[in-house]
């Protein structure tokens, strides 16, 4: 692997995923696993990292650049926010150095909203923006990243101008796992009711502030008139992903500027949830977008 011209690190709380580079930005070699923060702050983020470039014959010399929680407060090494309004390019230019490694490692800081009307931080959706517009940065851009915390950015002129958290996916599983809603997805299948989803992401948007009527109509539904366990799963799904586009889609921009950046089921259930509303978006891979972005970092701090 002696080709390698750094290996980017995408360190999520959850997950791990590096892959190591070669100067023409080809992928050389790909590792993923479930050893987020949660579980390299008790084993060790320099183990961690470690034993995935060893498996991957990395140089010992190879630099390494990372986005992602590494660098929260309770992470590796605390890399800060770049407040907003934030220019993309200051990102590249806050790259906080681990201290006391035999190699070059970077890690990439987020992006804080200090509004006390609208406090709200990112860390690691950042470097997807950075990946995911490119060398559109400079146009006007509204940016849906879907997830455990969705994020949806404003961009104007390669600048974060706004953006917000909606918790959709913790509350998809806390709703269906911890509610009463429980007894109502209970044996659901892996086949998907698109029609109960759409119906559900309409409704929703239509109106956001029944969103907790509409939830228990889950419930009451399938009582009075009966339904598959996968209607009511779609359906929590399409209420809460419905209530998030109501309030992402709030805004002066045309339509037809967001930017969806999304990978697999989230991929797909985003696209169909705008599709319902006639809401034309442009997709880009997640993976690819972090990707691009650490690329694109690692260019800036080491001229590469």
């Amino acid at each position: 692997m002696n080709q390698a011209a750094y290996a980017a690190v995408d360190w999520g709380t959850s997950s791990f995923r590096l892959w190591l580079v070669d100067r023409a930005g080809q992928v050389l070699a790909e590792r993923r696993s479930d050893e987020g923060m949660m579980a390299a702050a008790k084993t060790g983020f320099a183990a961690v990292l470690g034993s995935h470039l060893a498996a991957v014959s990395a140089a010992p010399d190879l630099p390494v650049i990372i986005c992602g929680m590494a660098g929260a407060r309770q992470g590796w090494v605390e890399a800060g926010y770049v407040d907003t309004p934030a220019p993309l390019d200051a990102i590249l230019l806050g790259a906080v150095t681990v201290p006391g490694q035999s190699r070059d490692i970077r890690i990439l800081p987020g992006i804080a909203q200090r509004d006390q009307s609208a406090p709200d931080v990112m860390r690691g959706e950042e470097t997807q923006l950075l990946g995911a517009l490119g060398s559109e940065a400079a146009r006007e851009a509204m940016v849906c990243m879907p997830g455990t915390h969705s994020k949806w950015a404003e961009v104007k002129g390669g600048t974060v101008v706004r953006f917000a958290t909606f918790m959709t996916g913790e509350l998809f599983s806390a709703i269906s796992r911890d509610t009463i809603l429980s007894h109502a997805v209970a044996g659901a299948e892996a086949a998907e009711d698109r029609g109960a989803f759409q119906e559900a992401v309409a409704a929703a948007f239509k109106n956001p502030a029944l969103a907790a009527n509409l939830l228990f109509r889950v419930r009451s539904r399938q009582l009075l008139f009966g339904g598959a366990p996968a209607a009511a799963r779609e359906t929590i799904s399409g209420t809460l992903i419905g209530i998030e586009l109501a309030a992402g889609l709030a805004t002066d921009l045309p339509r037809g500027s967001v930017t969806l950046v999304a990978s697999g089921r989230l991929a797909a259930l985003y696209r169909l949830a705008f599709d319902s509303l006639s809401v034309e978006v442009h997709s880009i891979d997640a993976d690819d977008a972090v990707l691009a972005g650490l690329s694109r970092a690692a260019a800036a701090i080491w001229k590469s």
